[in-house]
């Protein structure tokens, strides 16, 4: 038997576990031996700690860390719980997997962020993807957007020499057309000039006589 000191110290554990990881999963192992045992804690990762515990002592740390209700039922038989404090689903798929490989592995339900969650509800989690693989996932996705907006800059400084092309031969064939519109207008401003001058020339040639005419009756 644990000695007082002992069972004051896994409690003190206990409670620490379920308050700080991101979920627990309580399974019963009936069955397995410590080789399947250490296997499957392999296979849960570094960031998931699969521990046998005494369900007693475990019923006052689950008090003490206010989650007894969620644990209600299911602390019962040989016991053991993945405290996970990584990915989540990682964990649940390596008990699923684990468990289908060892049937003697019972998932008998947990606490995912301090709700209750059924075993079904544990299969669903681990039917998604884990958090690496979505990272990995939107990491491709920011390389390839990364890359078309490269692909995008690369293209500019042609299209922008393009452009500038485009509105110079745009602007010389403006001036060319102004030109072409001004000589027909300078023509018409000298005729009228002309003209005036024919008049005056005309004006002159009418006066003379009349200039004459006054000599005599001088």
């Amino acid at each position: 038997p644990m000695a007082r000191a002992e069972k004051v110290a896994a409690v003190a554990e206990l409670t620490e576990r379920f308050q700080t990881s991101a979920g627990a999963v309580l399974t019963e192992y009936r069955g397995l031996t410590v080789a399947q045992l250490a296997e499957l804690r392999g296979s849960l990762g570094e960031h998931t700690t699969y521990a046998v515990v005494k369900n007693t002592l475990t019923k006052i740390a689950a008090t003490e860390a206010g989650v007894a209700d969620q644990l209600d039922g299911l602390l019962s038989g040989p016991s053991a719980i993945a405290f996970v404090e990584g990915d989540v689903v990682e964990a649940a798929k390596g008990l699923r997997d684990f468990s289908r490989a060892n049937p003697f592995l019972v998932i008998k339900g947990g606490i995912l962020d301090g709700k209750a969650i059924t075993p079904a509800e544990i299969e669903k989690l681990a039917d998604l993807e884990s958090r690496e693989v979505l990272l990995a996932k939107l990491a491709g996705a920011m390389k390839a957007s990364m890359s078309g907006a490269a692909a995008v800059f690369a293209a500019l400084p042609a299209q922008m020499a393009q452009l500038a092309e485009a509105l110079r031969a745009k602007r010389a064939a403006e001036a060319a057309a102004d030109g072409g519109a001004e000589a027909p207008a300078d023509g018409a401003a000298e005729a009228p000039a002309d003209g005036v001058a024919a008049d005056g020339a005309a004006d002159g040639r009418t006066e003379s006589p009349a200039d004459g005419a006054d000599a005599p009756k001088a």
